[in-house]
């Protein structure tokens, strides 16, 4: 037997072993496919007979690779004649010795002269049994008794399949979505039915139905429908998203899953100074030149270029003279993030000892039909005049007084705001040291402001300044300090008294001159006891005074100077400059109102009748009933009664008070922080009104909703025995 007669021999073998696991396990196999036919699975019937055949297969050509050279090495050497030689009949020739082929002559001539069967003999002991068993589960199968279903009457069997033949149900959706070209973001498909896109994406739904509905339509929670277009069993519609909703899917007038969208509103851009660090910047000559970089970011696409405006301040008092000049910078970087950069020479502005130089950056984004601005921080370079120069010599022996524009409101602004920039590069202890200090400021300045409204001095130190005689007419951080050009002269300065003030006049600080007194205080005079320990306010003729519209003005700036006092004070300007703001724009029109000159007059009270004091007698007093009223809130009234109607003791809401606070909702939804989160808890309140969960979830929503109460004022303590004593002799008309 050669060598190629051996291995055809070889492949015999293993073909009956591959025949032999089809043979005995076929039954197996079937199975499966049975199994899903019996129990009226017919959509796995065949991906069943695949799956089993693959099984099958596999296990057979597994086996017989068992038959590997290994296996026919030791069957050949099984045999005594081949005198465990078969290594050499599959050896290289060229590689064997003179011995080794010899005897590999000799074991080839053995094999030629005796045929042999490689096949092995089939397994009837062990392949009948599992056979059996097969065709026995097989058997089970097919023959297991099935239920017989309840055989319905004739006509329900008629509607149930006439309901069949009309409901259509939903095999696959697709949401496209487009969203606008001046975002440069790329059109495609969402992974769900929800989508978060920007404002403006133009939404396009593709419905796909096992047969062709009667009508498919968008049910969107502000009371909206959007009928979707049929073109056999697919449905498509359009929509541009502009602001958050909530819709349904509505089938044949079946509503199906509850979807959101949610636009994303494109942000104003964000510009910030990188040089100079500093908002005040002293300039030196010898520089020559002046460099400023600014940094803009957007969250789509920053305009390429920016103008920049320069105001150059020139002169002081009342001589400040203005003058702008405007540069066009081009961008470096990305669209989303953008430097601009610029370098002059101040000098070439007409910039000159004393000259302020203010420089602002205006950048916009890219969004249709009008961009969105953002302005920086204002850059000031000021040049220091030789009388400043000068007093920076003697900083040694001479203590330097304050700047004019740490008491001006827009100062205090300026400073709140760059604390605010800083706030990361400050430890807690810092933040607040400098937040004080400007709230110090603050106070300063509206002591100063109320002396106009004849307010007392809280014993604040008077900053000496060098704005105290000057007229700002501009709008320069100081031209809302309170100097002589306010529409009211200052409150007489107080001049010092001759002798020192004794009792508690040492200790009072108002701006009011005190007249000395020759007298000596005596026991019991009360002159004396006055001009002592305290002062009279009848020396004011000479003060000015304002018309009712203006002082009502300049006390609504001042009650806008103590908030924002308080919140500095305690460490949080980011809430103090609201009324910082408002501030500043009441003390704008109070320096825009006109002067009135009047003697200012203390109140001239009826005299008191000393027969009717203690008496008790009411006769021809008006009566002053409780203006109090209960606190009603009128803009959430339906959220208040949905939240009060949702309580666990009550019953089930009526339906009319859920379409109220729906409308409530859409026209609320801006001034709430998550409104798709309130109308979805509504919308799942209506589909399972009796569900507690969705209950309790829509109350709790809508308690963010809600407007804290005022607080009420305490009730009045009720009088003890002696005062019960005197109202009651009161009442019967008893002298006390």
């Amino acid at each position: 037997m050669s060598v190629a007669l051996l291995r055809s021999r070889w492949a015999a073998a293993r073909r009956r072993r591959r025949l032999t696991v089809f043979a005995f396990g076929w039954p197996w196999a079937l199975l499966p496919v049975v199994m899903a036919w019996r129990w009226q699975a017919g959509p796995i019937v065949w991906p069943a007979l695949l799956v089993g055949g693959l099984v099958l297969a596999a296990c057979a050509v597994l086996w017989s690779r068992r038959l590997d050279l290994t296996w026919l090495r030791r069957r050949l050497d099984a045999e005594p004649a081949l005198e465990d030689s078969a290594d050499l009949l599959f050896a290289d020739a060229a590689t064997l010795g003179p011995l080794q082929q010899l005897q590999r002559d000799r074991v080839e001539a053995r094999l030629a002269s005796n045929a042999r069967d490689l096949r092995e003999p089939w397994p009837w002991k062990r392949g009948v049994p599992v056979l059996l068993v097969g065709v026995l589960a097989l058997a089970a199968v097919i023959g297991w008794p099935a239920r017989a279903p309840a055989s319905p009457p004739p006509s329900a069997m008629h509607d149930d399949a006439a309901r069949a033949r009309e409901q259509a149900r939903l095999r696959h959706a697709t949401l496209q979505a487009t969203p606008p070209a001046y975002t440069d973001q790329p059109a495609g498909a969402l992974p769900t039915l929800d989508a978060k896109v920007p404002q403006g994406t133009r939404l396009a739904w593709t419905l796909q139905f096992d047969h062709p509905p009667r009508e498919v339509q968008l049910r969107l929670t502000d009371g909206r429908t959007i009928p979707l277009a049929l073109q056999g069993d697919r449905a498509t519609g359009t929509l541009v998203l502009e602001r958050p909703l909530l819709y349904r899917i509505v089938l044949d007038g079946q509503p199906l899953a509850l979807h959101r969208l949610e636009p994303v509103p494109d942000r104003a851009p964000q510009v910030r100074v990188l040089e100079p660090e500093a908002s005040l910047v002293e300039w030196q000559p010898a520089r020559k030149r002046w460099t400023l970089r600014f940094e803009a970011s957007d969250d789509y696409a920053v305009a390429a270029s920016a103008p920049l405006r320069l105001t150059l301040a020139q002169g002081s008092g009342e001589n400040i003279r203005f003058s702008e000049h405007g540069v066009t910078l081009n961008g470096s970087g990305s669209a989303r993030l953008r430097r601009f950069e610029y370098t002059l020479d101040p000098t070439a502005l007409g910039m000159q000892p004393g000259d302020d130089l203010v420089a602002q950056l205006e950048v916009r984004d890219n969004h249709p039909p009008t961009p969105q601005t953002a302005r920086s921080g204002s850059v000031i370079l000021r040049w220091p005049s030789p009388q400043q120069q000068a007093g920076v010599e003697l900083e040694a022996s001479v203590r330097k007084t304050l700047p004019a524009y740490f008491r001006s409101q827009r100062q205090i602004i300026i400073d709140a705001e760059a604390l605010l920039k800083d706030k990361r590069k400050l430890d807690a202890e810092t933040f607040l040291k400098r937040s004080d200090a400007i709230g110090v400021d603050q106070r300063i300045l509206r002591l100063r402001y109320g002396q106009f409204l004849g307010e007392e001095s809280e014993g604040a130190p008077k900053l000496p300044t060098h704005d105290d005689d000057a007229v700002p007419t501009s709008d320069v951080p100081t031209s809302d300090a309170p100097t002589s050009d306010i529409p009211t002269a200052d409150a007489p300065a107080p001049e010092k008294h001759a002798d020192a003030a004794q009792g508690a006049a040492a200790l009072d600080d108002h701006d009011h001159d005190h007249a000395p007194t020759g007298d000596a205080p005596g026991f019991g005079n009360e002159g004396n006891v006055l001009a002592e320990f305290g002062h009279t306010h009848d020396h004011a003729e000479a003060a000015t005074l304002l018309d009712p519209k203006t002082r009502a003005t300049l006390k609504a700036a001042l009650d806008q100077m103590w908030q924002a006092e308080g919140e500095l004070r305690q460490g949080r300007p980011d809430a103090a400059l609201p009324y910082a703001y408002k501030a500043l724009g009441f003390i704008k029109e109070v320096q825009q109102a006109e002067r009135i000159y009047l003697a200012r007059l203390g109140p001239e009270l009826p005299p008191i009748d000393m027969t009717r004091r203690l008496g008790g007698d009411r006769a021809g007093l008006a009566r002053r009933d409780d203006a109090l009223a209960p606190w009603r809130d009128e803009d959430t009234k339906d959220a208040l009664a949905l939240w009060t109607a949702l309580a666990p003791a009550a019953g089930e809401v009526p339906a009319a008070r859920l379409d109220a606070f729906a409308r409530w909702l859409g026209t609320h939804e801006n001034a709430l922080a998550s409104p798709l989160d309130l109308a979805a808890a509504l919308e799942q309140y209506r589909a399972e009104p009796s569900c507690a969960e969705c209950r309790e979830r829509l109350r709790a929503l809508l308690w963010t909703t809600l407007a804290a109460p005022p607080a009420r004022p305490l009730p009045r303590q009720a009088p003890d025995a002696t005062g019960r004593r005197y109202l009651d002799a009161l009442s019967a008309g008893d002298s006390p």
